[in-house]
């Protein structure tokens, strides 16, 4: 009888490391991460085939189309990991049923990583930060570095250990009866309202109008403004600089547009 071919937790670990190194060091237009997928996958594909030949074919059948959101997408590179290794042992998976799974999983979790890091993770982090450098204080941006390296990988290591341990399974549950759209919508609408605090916490536009009322001197922002509604010139230049930008109009044009409007209104006293 042959020995069953096991892979042990330093080479799930290793596979992990090279992905978390080199997932985005290689994009192209034809296979875009898919270089860094087999790449990812060497030190399980050296310890499941010896012959060379095998070797070359698994690592031809990763080389195909891939591209996901690294973070949250690890999960695919585990069930992957997992049905290398009964193949290995003899199972018949065919090269259409890795991509299948590939080419099935990488769209919605890319949706859900980017709604998770870039939505939710980052800016919160940025709003506690940025509160703290704000206040002349150099841990503000060491604390971010810190968190972002710590959550990211935390987060990233444990989807890739779950899709090796728990396989395909778990992650159709997850997509099966729109969960996956109840999640990122979820998700949507915490990252938004945190933007939402970010607008009116860290653009300190006010007006700098006063004039005089009889013998009182009334300025337009902390005496009308402020008291009508705290923040209202960032809410409106936002909502103004949103709807330029579902116009069509690109961010390099609305940034050097603030800047100028900027420094004329600056100039002038009226912001």
């Amino acid at each position: 009888m042959q020995t069953a071919k096991t892979l042990t937790k330093n080479d799930v670990l290793k596979s992990w490391f090279r992905w978390y190194m080199f997932a985005q060091s290689n994009y192209n237009y034809e296979r875009m991460q898919a270089t860094a997928f087999a790449h990812s996958m060497l030190p399980v594909i050296e310890k499941l085939y010896p012959d060379k030949e095998d070797a070359k074919a698994a690592v031809q059948r990763h080389l195909s189309f891939f591209n996901t959101e690294p973070i949250c997408g690890a999960v695919i590179h585990g069930i992957t990991i997992a049905m290398e290794e009964e193949k290995a042992n003899g199972k018949p998976i065919t090269d259409g049923a890795f991509n299948g799974i590939k080419t099935g999983l990488m769209g919605p979790l890319a949706g859900i990583g980017d709604t998770l890091t870039q939505g939710i993770i980052t800016p919160i982090m940025l709003a506690i930060c940025i509160g703290i450098t704000n206040n002349q204080n150099l841990a503000g941006p060491i604390i971010f570095l810190i968190a972002q390296f710590t959550i990211m990988t935390t987060v990233q290591l444990t989807m890739w250990m779950n899709g090796y341990t728990y396989g395909k399974k778990a992650v159709e549950q997850i997509l099966e009866g729109g969960m996956i759209n109840k999640v990122i919508e979820g998700a949507s609408i915490l990252g938004t309202l945190v933007m939402g605090g970010l607008v009116g916490r860290f653009i300190p536009l006010q007006t700098l109008i006063s004039f005089d009322v009889g013998q009182v001197k009334f300025n337009l922002q902390t005496d009308l403004l402020d008291k009508l509604m705290p923040g209202l010139i960032p809410l409106a230049l936002t909502l103004i600089v949103l709807s330029m930008v579902k116009k069509g109009v690109s961010p390099i044009k609305l940034m050097g547009i603030l800047i100028a409007l900027g420094t004329v209104t600056g100039i002038l006293g009226i912001f």
